[in-house]
This record gives structure tokens, sequence and C-alpha cells, in this order.
């Protein structure tokens, strides 16, 4: 357990320290200069160079790169250009709003997508299974601006019963929270469906039914159980990228969370800002996969973190 913990810490650091040095150096090869963002229209060469000095850009490439690693290890991100607020404080003030949005969806997900995989399992090819995988394909299908844009029509315009945009009350996370989660449950129901198909027609289950098993020990207990690791990990997966931050959604809704910090950050060329998003967000997702992995052995005893599964 402790040997494949550390492996796996050590994995986890490795993938945060490789996508912050990839990060850092395609914002920089990207086009665009932070001190003319900074200074707007008007500013002259001198005013620029000033700026340059101040932000520390006219320092080589490694220079920057290597002020970067050391503010990681003190926990000095640099400065905002547009906040001019520590970059970290920053991302840190808006991530429990990302992390609201995610949590919601992703609980939305959970109580809406697994009851209708395994009710579309135990009604496989019938036309009843049909239509509702017709309606999940259309809900993979549907972007998210569109879905967000629907909902915020007919719900905060058309039907004015809950907010349009922000987070004023908990009102305010329905929309964004629906429209984040209709993608997951689209992709999440078609998993368990094809997981619980697999496992509801296996020999085992046969066995148990004929020493009389209920049908719901069956399923829920049983075919269940074997499907949970591979919806598990998806549902990790998932809500790791929810917490990169779900930019579309954000941005429709106004959502004040990482996402939005992030296009705006990206619009004014704010390295620091860019780099303290990516570094918080990147650590969040891996931690998340980590607790994925290390909860394998509760829902399958015949998991062994490092050890291979034996027939």
């Amino acid at each position: 357990m402790v040997p494949y913990l550390l492996k796996r810490l050590g994995q986890s650091v490795l993938t945060v320290f490789l996508t912050i040095s990839a990060v850092f150096v395609l914002i920089r090869l990207a086009p665009g200069d932070p001190a003319a963002a900074y200074a707007g229209p008007l500013a002259t060469s001198d005013d620029l160079a000033k700026i340059r000095t101040a932000f520390g850009l006219d320092r080589s490439l490694v220079e920057q790169y290597l002020v970067f690693l050391k503010g990681i290890l003190t926990g000095d991100l640099g400065t905002s250009y547009s906040f001019r607020s520590p970059a970290l404080d920053v991302v840190l003030d808006r991530l429990p709003f990302t992390i609201t949005l995610a949590v919601a969806a992703i609980l939305l997900t959970v109580v809406v997508s697994v009851p209708l995989g395994v009710w579309m399992a135990r009604r496989a090819d019938t036309a009843r299974e049909l239509s509702a995988n017709v309606v999940t394909i259309a809900g993979q299908s549907m972007p998210d601006f569109w879905s967000g844009i629907m909902l915020l029509t007919v719900f905060a315009v058309l039907v004015p019963v809950l907010p349009a945009s922000g987070f004023a009350t908990w009102g305010g996370l329905v929309l964004p929270a629906v429209t984040v989660a209709i993608l997951q449950v689209a992709l999440i129901s078609r998993l368990v469906r094809g997981e619980m198909a697999k496992n509801l027609t296996a020999p085992y289950l046969t066995v148990a039914r004929s020493r009389g098993v209920s049908e719901r020990a069956l399923v829920w207990r049983y075919a269940m159980a074997n499907s949970s690791i591979p919806v598990l990990t998806a549902l990790g997966t998932r809500f790791a990228s929810m917490l990169n931050g779900v930019v579309v959604v954000e941005v429709v809704f106004a959502w004040p969370g990482v996402g939005s910090l992030v296009v705006r950050a990206l619009e004014t060329r704010d390295y620091p800002l860019i780099q303290a998003t990516v570094l918080v967000t990147a650590a969040l997702a891996v931690a998340v996969q980590l607790l994925v992995d290390l909860a394998y052995p509760l829902l399958d005893p015949r998991v062994r973190l490092g050890k291979k599964v034996s027939a």
C-alpha cells in the first residue's frame, strides 16, 4: 500500500510539473505582449520598457522559468497584472465557486445517470431502451453553450423562475449545474448501460438467480458492484475536468469561477494568473484521480493496490 501510494504521489507531482512547465512555455510562445495589454493603446515605447522591467519580462525565458519554480516552492506565484494582487490569492478566491459548480454537477450526474443506465440495461434492445438511447445521444450531441442558452431563455427569460447569472443565491447554481450535467449524464448513463448489460448476462448472476437471490440484490449488489470501477473512473475523470474550469458554462452564466478567470487572464496576457490557475487546477485534478485509484479496493475487494488482480 505505502509503496503504491508513494509511486502514485510521485506520478502526480510529475504530471503537475510537466503541465505547468508546458503551459509556461506555450503562453510565452503565443502571440501578444503582456506589457502592451497592460498599458493600453496610448503607451509609448518607454512605458512598455518600464512595464516589462517591472514584470520581469525583460529577462531570458530560463530566468523567468527559474523565478517561477522558486515561486512555487515559496508560495509566491507573482502578482496578477490585471488584478494587481497576488495571483494565487485571486485563484483561491474563485476556486470555491468552481468546486461548488463541479460538485453540484457531478452529484446530479450520479443521481440521474446511474439509475437511468441500469434501467436501460434491464430493458436492453427494447423500444423503451431505444427511446432512452436517442435522448442520451441527443444530450451528448448538444454543445454546452447551446444547452445553456436554451435553459437560460426558458427558465430565466420566458418563465423567470431562476436567476440568469451569478451566484447571489443558491438558485443561481441550478441552471449552470444542469447545463454541465446534461453532457455528463449522457456519457455516464451510456457507460453504466454497457457495463450493466454485460454483467447482467454473466454466468455468476445466473447461478445466483438459481439460488433464489432477489432481483434487486442481483442488480445492485452484484452487477452494479462489478460495474462500479469503470463508472467510478469515468466519474473521476469528468469531475477532474470540471475542476479545470467549465469555461463556456461559466462565461454563459457569468459564473465567478476559475473558468471565467482564465478567459480574462488570456485576454490580458496575465502570465502569473494563468500559471497560478493551471497549477491549482492541475493539482486538484491529479488529487481527484489519486483518490479514485485509492477507492478501487473499497469497491472491489479483489483489487489490491500495487498488485495485479488474479482471475
